[in-house]
């Protein structure tokens, strides 16, 4: 996908009224602190452990999206980089262990493209300077269909006004002598 994201509304009425305390946590790295390396294209690519709890009552399914808004450069942002993108995560707490293949942890889960129109995860690999790189999870009232492998946009748009809970994690990364 190329070109700059348009993200939809995420928040709707239930999101309001259902105040809930739906976390994503990981044991790879720190919220808000460096990536290692093994999870990004430089090391082995690896997706990282995510764990993600307090999933509210009424959810159907949950999405994951890892997203890089600094593409290009983090000084003059252009586009978002989609990196990874899975739905119809089962609607209750689960972990993720780093490499995991999702679809065959869970079942009833599928990937979306990332933006290098693959399925699955890609690590970070910046062009230049320190970039962002935030993992969000939905919990969602439906379960989503798709003809073909989504996009995020396309993720994010049936979602839209359907988002129970959200709660987001972000890890950093710079290329080595960058």
């Amino acid at each position: 996908m190329l070109g700059q994201l348009n993200l939809p509304r995420l928040v709707n009425r239930l999101s309001v009224l259902n105040k809930v305390d739906m976390k994503i946590t990981s044991k790879s790295f720190p919220d808000k602190g460096m990536i290692p390396e093994k999870f990004t294209q430089e090391g082995e690519d690896l997706s990282p452990e995510i764990e993600i709890s307090g999933v509210p009552v009424g959810t159907k399914s949950l999405v994951l999206i890892c997203m890089d808004p600094d593409a290009p450069d983090p000084e003059a942002p252009q586009r978002t980089f989609i990196h990874w993108v899975i739905y119809n995560l089962p609607a209750s707490a689960l972990v993720l262990e780093e490499g995991a293949d999702v679809p065959s942890l869970f079942p009833s889960s599928a990937y979306g493209l990332n933006d290098r129109d693959k399925l699955g995860y890609i690590g970070p690999k910046p062009p230049i300077g320190t970039h962002r790189y935030y993992f969000k999870a939905y919990a969602i009232d439906i379960r989503l269909t798709f003809a073909t492998p989504p996009t995020a946009k396309d993720v994010l748009s049936a979602i839209d006004g359907r988002v129970i809970a959200m709660a987001e994690y972000m890890g950093k990364y710079k290329l080595k002598g960058n």
